[in-house]
């Protein structure tokens, strides 16, 4: 039987091969390529995913499997040898269901429509957009086919990054955020405006990157292994665990960029930080992009925007911005950070309003999925849940339905596991509060290796092992629960912000 695992290992390690060239490949696309390269990229994609896609679907794949089935039932559930078989074969019959042509075509349309999302944003053009998106969406009706019968046709482009969550399931978490951040917002509203002039102004570039560095440095990155680049829309890629690559975009008008890479430092400390040994195999990678997202939004913001980590780092802000923060009160500074107040960029959006952000994009996609929404209107529909939601009006589409490359680049079903990123992340730090107990004291000393520990052993390190339910019961004790994330909202706008939350 230790014959047929061999086999398996290498079958998983020349498909993880294939799958992370094709990352390459786009990381490429979005960081250093240049324009005229994008025809071409698009079918060099193309090609990958299909060569990928037969690599898994392999019926010799699938034979090799069941013969494990046995090999599988023999080890403890969280064994390596158990969890590979056991994923793989998830994996290999979600696969079978989608044609080749249908994975590369939506490569290719991915590739094509992302290139056309950063014309239509230069253009203020929705219409340049417009075919790459009614094409993009009729190939993931196409997909979404393929795992008929469903109980809601969302479920299957959910569980694409979800593995196991149903949308039913998300509907009353984001009514119950709904419910709590609106009333938020309009109490904030009514006690007055917060300064935030101290992170406006003129913040050089050069200045912004070494400044992330120095953060993400006392982090945990190693340059050895890590990468900074820059990109229009900010994002992480993993190519192994020792070659993680973010990306951010530095405005020389303001700091959000360095927020940025705080971001993009929970998504690469993640996969930094899975188990050696799972490195080729379907394993080596985060559980789901909800588990992943708590990451980097436990990283930006609970450790990010708090006061005890700028006790330690705001000497050095201080020093790389002289003229513009030598006057400024650590406290002021703190308070300007966590300013509530709604946001056209849901990048740039605080704590109690980004949620908001991501449900008007659920229902969205849900309405566009459907053909409740028509294509051509979701330019207003867009505009009008912002108004609905948050209160504003975008003054372009660039601020409006073309500010994310989400739908370009055909990932719907994944906006939603931002919010629900931030549920688990709160569920995740009141359990490690509760266990190591509170690490204010060790982020004024710029120490922040025992909660990165805590979460490599209860969370990193177990890439795929488990299902993104047991990993959280698991780790926090209990199912996604929208609680903790609302009662560690109402505590940071009263005691941080001042405003009494009821």
């Amino acid at each position: 039987m230790s014959g047929h695992f061999e086999e398996l290992l290498r079958r998983l390690g020349e498909l993880q091969d294939v799958e992370k060239t094709g990352q390459v490949l786009g990381w490429d696309e979005e960081t250093k390529m240049p324009p005229l390269g994008a025809e071409a990229r698009a079918e060099q994609r193309a090609t990958i995913a299909r060569i990928a896609h037969e690599l898994q679907t392999d019926p010799a794949l699938g034979e090799l499997l069941e013969e494990l089935r046995p090999f599988e039932e023999e080890h403890a559930f969280e064994s390596f040898e158990a969890s590979v078989v056991r994923v793989s074969r998830s994996d290999y019959e979600k696969a079978v269901r989608v044609p080749s042509d249908l994975r590369a075509d939506l490569s290719r349309l991915s590739s094509q429509g992302y290139r056309a999302w950063l014309q239509a944003r230069e253009r203020q053009d929705f219409n340049h957009l417009l075919p790459y998106l009614e094409k993009g969406l009729e190939l993931r009706r196409q997909y979404v086919e393929c795992f008929a019968p469903y109980d809601d046709p969302y479920d299957p482009l959910l569980d694409i990054y979800e593995p196991g969550m149903k949308t039913v399931e998300v509907e009353p978490i984001f009514d119950r955020l709904k419910e709590a951040l609106v009333p938020m917002i309009r109490t904030f509203a009514e006690g007055g405006a917060v300064d935030d002039s101290s992170l406006h102004g003129h913040f050089p570039r050069d200045a912004q990157r070494r400044f992330s560095l120095h953060v993400l440095e006392r982090w945990g990155m190693d340059r050895a292994a890590w990468r900074l680049d820059k990109t229009v829309h900010p994002f992480m890629t993993c190519f192994s665990p020792s070659d993680i690559r973010l990306t951010t975009n530095f405005h020389e008008d303001s700091l959000h960029g360095v927020l940025s890479c705080l971001h993009e430092f929970g998504h690469g400390v993640y996969e930094r930080n899975v188990d050696p040994r799972f490195a080729r195999t379907p394993l080596a990678e985060g559980v789901s992009s909800a588990f992943h997202e708590s990451q980097s939004r436990l990283w930006e913001n609970l450790v990010g925007r708090n006061l005890s980590t700028w006790r330690f780092f705001y000497p050095r802000l201080q020093d790389e911005f002289p003229d513009h923060f030598a006057d400024v009160s650590i406290e002021t500074f703190h308070r300007a950070l966590n300013r509530v107040e709604p946001t056209m960029r849901r990048v740039d959006a605080d704590e109690v309003t980004y949620s908001l952000h991501i449900i008007l994009r659920f229902e969205l996609e849900r309405a566009m999925l459907s053909g409740d929404l028509d294509l051509r209107d979701l330019p207003n529909a867009f505009n009008e849940k912002m108004r609905e939601y948050l209160g504003l009006q975008p003054q372009d589409v660039t601020s409006g339905a073309l500010q994310d490359a989400h739908w370009s680049d055909l990932t719907f079903g994944y906006f939603p596991t931002y919010a629900l990123g931030n549920v688990v992340s709160v569920q995740l730090w009141e359990r490690i509060e509760s266990e190591v107990g509170p690490l204010d004291e060790q982020f004024e000393r710029g120490e922040f290796g025992v909660l990165r520990e805590w979460l490599t052993d209860n969370v990193y390190r177990w890439g795929r092992t488990f299902t993104p339910q047991d990993l959280l019961d698991r780790a926090a004790g209990g199912q996604m629960d929208p609680e903790p994330y609302v009662r560690y909202l109402q505590r940071k706008l009263t005691d941080v912000v001042g405003a009494a939350v009821a």
